[in-house]
């Protein structure tokens, strides 16, 4: 596959590279890296370029981790930062935002809390839950402690109308999601957890100016990160980021070679 790259693509070391997982690095609900994007990071990992995962979930899947290597990983929507193996970072919700983010009124909802160690979900009688949250081990929302969540996820036909009350009376709360490309789920985070405060944490922890920061993204939850990076690459064709973006990868397949075509120029460069 040829890829054409556009001529202001950052070659200069110091270079961090982010990457939001599924749609961007993986595919959606994925558990892998495709192998010739993992082939990709090895090469640009060997040539000096630093790797960051920021992601919506709460963790990682191992072999993504395996194949990315990262030198940082950013989960729950940039609410807890790890630089290498180490904790940099945790934003909770306080008392006042957990019970404000919980009085949704949907009838029917599900209900995810996430903490560090664990997940807690509330599941209306006769639904069942996702595949992801039978593997994670999940449990019933009532044991949730009231201290150390770090997110709130729900899934309901009327999450917009939910988020809109939430942002007038809580505008200070992370909100993603409630449109497209995921209209029936939201998220919600607390103050200053997103994915543009973690990119900038991880840029300063690592030493790498914002400048020479790169964001990867698809979704909604990833416009905070392009909007800050120094270049800012969409993978798709959301409408939302588009602004954002100094250069688009049509569809996540793609990713591996367009990756592939930069180790090439950033090779050429040394």
């Amino acid at each position: 596959m040829t890829v054409t790259l556009p001529a202001d693509l950052p070659v200069t070391l110091p270079l961090l590279m982010a990457f939001d997982l599924d749609g961007t690095l993986i595919p959606d609900a994925g558990r892998e890296v495709q192998p010739d994007a993992a082939q990709a990071l090895a090469r640009l990992r060997a040539l000096g370029v630093k790797i960051a995962i920021i992601t919506g979930r709460d963790l990682p899947p191992p072999p993504v981790r395996q194949a990315a290597q990262p030198d940082a990983v950013a989960t729950n929507n940039g609410g807890r930062v790890m630089i290498g193996g180490d904790l940099h970072t945790e934003s909770r919700f306080s008392d006042e935002d957990l019970e404000a983010a919980l009085a949704h009124g949907l009838h029917g909802a599900r209900v995810v809390l996430f903490t560090a160690d664990a997940l807690y979900v509330d599941l209306p009688d006769g639904v069942n839950p996702e595949p992801w949250m039978v593997q994670r081990g999940y449990r019933p929302l009532h044991e949730a402690p009231r201290g150390g969540i770090l997110k709130v996820g729900y899934y309901h036909p009327q999450v917009a109308a939910f988020a809109g009350q939430l942002r007038d009376s809580h505008p200070h709360l992370v909100l993603t999601g409630a449109q497209d490309p995921y209209p029936h789920f939201l998220t919600v985070t607390p103050q200053g957890a997103h994915k543009g405060a973690a990119l900038t944490l991880i840029a300063q922890a690592l030493g790498v100016p914002q400048d020479r920061t790169v964001a990867f993204g698809d979704s909604d939850n990833d416009e905070a990160m392009l909007e800050v990076a120094g270049y800012a690459v969409q993978v798709g064709s959301l409408p939302l980021l588009t602004p954002h973006a100094d250069v688009r990868v049509s569809e996540q397949a793609e990713l591996g070679a367009f990756l592939h075509a930069w180790a090439d120029r950033l090779a050429t460069a040394r």
